[in-house]
């Protein structure tokens, strides 16, 4: 170590404590020992504080003043109990995640009892084991992703509570039944106790921003989709009393049940059932129809459907987006269809064959009409209607489908259009045909663009993914004049 070399930090404090320690034991005053190695007593102060990284000739210095070796001072040896606990603390309050929360380093008196000292490490603890689970790795979001499914396919994809939410919340907004009106969403937001405003500079990260102080709901004045989705996403997490998910699992469950929610205010289950029964006996359901109908996206409609039509139709379905990469983004089943997986069962981020109805659709050029498929798979034949979105993200393609058995009551189903699937199977689309390969496999070098959004972990912070700096600087703008 060159002889000016500074130490760092995690050893400034256990060295600053040990010659404290020293001190004390020769009976010597800071101003005594400050004297003997000709610096000032304040100086002195800050290095047994922890808070000035010594130089390796002033603790030299200090060695000889305390008759002792400069490696005595640089041992690892332990301290006493309170001393540890000094140090503990005191890395504590000077670490990134405490003064993030706005906790600022405080001098730490003989006074303070040793049980304040271990909560404080307790609680600074399980403040950085809670960061840590919630900055989920891949691996963890693919496993969340596995588990909310399975539960999804268990219910069938629907949950009586967020059902009985919605029925309730719109008796209490006074609205009559039917399709959902603009005007009965904003009588959903006041029977809430918020007036909708819509603004020029809503934070981007943001979609929405409730003002609970002031009962105001924010929204762009660009926003460019359903108005009446926007109001209701951002409030149905009040409705549910949704706090600030602690894991990944929790965040991807708190997305679904709101967007569930907000679904099953759009597109009342009951008046929904009594429109999808009526489609069955004609043997013409349409997610085109329930869009329609509705006023609502198609990929509402498709997700309403899934929620309703094993519980009241009796029929298995499946559900598909897949964005125009070819990568799966969504997927629900409990037909038995075999889409592709990993070796956790993550479907989400997986490449949809290319000869599925998701990924065909792309090549369509009409993209007035829906699109219909019947393609064979090793575990049977899927009749699939496939509709092409667009959003910020690019293209995806929402899909809904059904064994072929059950193809009987939609609209769609004398299509020509067929199509062969072996997703199990390598060979079917994921490795090229062989002469294609022997030509080019060691002629090509591709850059792989893999989707951020794959990768990503779970943001931190009060809200995930929220840039809370930006958000209460707004709030700040708009807060009504008292």
């Amino acid at each position: 170590m060159p002889l000016d070399e500074e130490l760092d930090d995690a050893d400034a404090l256990a060295i600053g404590r040990r010659i404290r320690q020293l001190r004390g034991e020769r009976g010597m005053t800071l101003e005594a020992l400050a004297s003997q190695v000709g610096r000032a007593p304040s100086q002195l102060s800050m290095i047994e504080n922890g808070r000035r990284e010594p130089r390796l000739s002033m603790l030299r210095s200090i060695a000889k003043a305390l008759g002792t070796t400069t490696d005595a001072l640089l041992r690892a040896d332990p301290l006493d109990e309170r001393d540890e606990l000094e140090i503990g603390v005191e890395r504590a309050l000077r670490g990134a995640r405490l003064q993030a929360l706005g906790i600022s380093p405080f001098r730490i008196p003989k006074s303070l009892p040793d049980d304040v000292l271990r909560t404080i490490l307790r609680l600074s603890g399980e403040i950085d084991r809670l960061h840590d689970e919630r900055s989920a790795t891949p691996e963890q979001a693919r496993r969340a992703n596995v588990e909310l499914r399975r539960l999804m396919r268990r219910q069938d994809n629907h949950f009586p509570e967020l059902e009985n939410a919605a029925h309730e919340l719109l008796r209490a907004a006074g609205h009559p039944g039917g399709p959902l009106t603009q005007r009965a969403t904003s009588d959903i937001a006041s029977h809430l106790g918020f007036t909708i405003h819509h603004v020029a500079d809503l934070p981007q990260t943001t979609r929405s921003v409730l003002d609970l102080k002031n009962g105001r709901l924010y929204l762009s004045d660009r926003h460019r989709g359903d108005p009446r989705t926007a109001v209701l996403q951002a409030l149905t997490a009040r409705v549910l009393g949704h706090a600030e998910p602690t894991d990944y699992a929790e965040f991807l469950r708190q997305r679904i049940e709101q967007n569930y929610l907000a679904g099953a205010l759009l597109m009342p289950e009951q008046h929904v059932v009594e429109v999808l029964q009526e489609a069955k006996k004609r043997k013409a359901i349409s997610i085109e129809d329930l869009r329609d109908t509705y006023s609502v996206s198609y990929e509402t409609a498709a997700h309403r459907f899934t929620n309703l039509a094993t519980r009241h139709l009796g029929i298995p379905v499946h559900f598909l987006k897949v964005h125009e990469s070819g990568t799966i983004t969504k997927a629900y089943e409990n037909d038995d269809v075999n889409f592709p997986a990993d070796q956790l069962g993550a479907i989400e981020g997986q490449m949809c064959c290319r000869r599925w109805t998701s990924r065909v659709v792309f090549a369509e050029e009409d993209r007035f009409n829906p699109y219909y498929q019947y393609t064979d798979t090793g575990n049977g034949t899927y009749w699939c209607t496939a509709r092409v979105e667009h959003s910020p993200q690019g293209a995806h393609s929402v899909s809904v489908g059904v064994r072929f058995e059950d193809t009987r009551w939609f609209v769609g189903r004398d299509t020509p259009n067929r199509g062969i699937s072996r997703h199990s199977v390598e060979v079917c689309c994921r490795r090229p045909p062989a002469a294609l390969e022997d030509a080019w496999r060691d002629g090509a070098w591709p850059h792989v663009g893999t989707p951020r959004t794959l990768l990503a972990t779970l943001p931190s912070g009060a809200f995930p993914g929220v840039d809370t700096t930006e958000v209460y600087e707004f709030l700040e703008r708009n807060a009504p004049v008292a």
